[in-house]
Parts: C-alpha cells; structure tokens; sequence
C-alpha cells in the first residue's frame, strides 16, 4: 500500500527511485524522506493434542467461517514465539508450548512472511477465542482440507501430516507465489519455490 502522506512530516510523496535504489518507492519531496515497505511477519502453530490438530473456524473476514490454524501478525515489541502463543490463546484460549519451527513461508503478492511453528497444549483445554466461532480437534485423517481458509496453512499442513505419517519431520522454507489467476484462497493456484526441506535430527 503507497504512502499518500510522508509519516515524517505530514507531506504529499511521490512516487520515485531514489538515489542508489533501484526500486521505486514513496518520497517526500519536502523532507526527503523514504518510506521502505516492507514484509509483515505473521505467527502461526499447528497444535497436536490426542493425535489431533486443533483449528478455529473464523468470525472475521477474510475467510469467514474456514478453518485455520491460530496465527495473526506479530506485534512490536514480541518475539515470533511469543506471538504464536498469543494468538493461540486469543483465538483458542489455549495455553501452548511452541516446541519446532514447521516452516517459514514468504508470500510476496501480499506481502506476509509467516512463521509456523509445532506446538502442544502446555495445560489441558481449549475454548472459542473472540475472532473463532469454533474451535475443534480433529483427527489427522478427518481434517477440513477443503475448508481451509488459506493457502499457506494446506501447504505447512500437508508437509506436516505427510513427515508425521513417516516419521521424517523437516523444516520447510519456501516462497508461495499466486499464479496471477484463479482463486487466491485455492492451494491449486499457488506455485511453491525457492524450497528447502530440511530434516530434523532427534
């Protein structure tokens, strides 16, 4: 998103490639000013619990009433753990233990930058947070695949379910970009690059 006004002094910016850039960007033609856009870091954490994983069908939009992982932005001032652990309780009024890190996924076209982590519950229980209509267990062979709410969760789900099935978890970072047609919550529209899987050693 531009930046109309320089969040400097209040002036009108325009639209440039500085000197020693070579991306346009948002300029202040009265302070000089250079405003940088940049990633906004998401926490995410797929929580195992009775050989379930534990989503929340949204209240808010986008994506209202689809299942996803707890997540949300991370807050300044929070660690990507931290923000994970928060958003579980706000969303689940779970209390959870951020055991692994799952993957880390770039999504340019939105500019988000996720960090999805493997988690348990730290104390029994779960509820329904004020941005859920619904928490839920679900067993791995039950889960709502074609009732995700976005495409970042299937593709660190499906490795999940995949490496837990055998045995051989893995550390996935990878950029996720839209094909620049169809659907953009539909998984099959996606193209995955830039991959590395990195195996766990116990």
């Amino acid at each position: 998103m531009n930046a109309l006004h320089c969040q400097r002094c209040g002036a009108r910016t325009t639209r440039a490639v500085p000197a020693d850039d070579n991306r346009l960007r948002d300029l202040c033609g009265e302070c000089g000013f250079v405003h940088y856009e940049n990633p906004r870091p998401v926490a995410a954490c797929l929580i195992e619990s009775e050989g379930g994983i534990l989503l929340c069908r949204r209240a808010i939009e986008p994506r209202v009433n689809y299942w996803t992982a707890p997540g949300g932005y991370v807050e300044v001032g929070e660690s990507f753990q931290e923000g994970a652990r928060r958003e579980c309780w706000e969303e689940a009024e779970a209390r959870v233990s951020v055991d692994a890190l799952q993957a880390v996924l770039d999504i340019p076209h939105i500019g988000q930058a996720y960090a999805i982590f493997r988690g348990t519950l730290s104390e029994p229980g779960f509820g329904v947070g004020v941005e859920s209509l619904e928490t839920r267990l679900f067993p791995i062979d039950e889960l709502p695949w074609d009732e995700l709410a976005f495409p970042v969760l299937q593709f660190a789900l499906q490795w999940y379910v995949e490496e837990r099935a055998a045995g051989t978890p893995h550390v996935h970072v990878a950029s996720i970009a839209w094909k620049g047609s169809g659907d953009r919550y539909d998984a099959a529209n996606y193209d995955v690059g830039d991959h590395l899987a990195t195996p766990v050693h116990p």
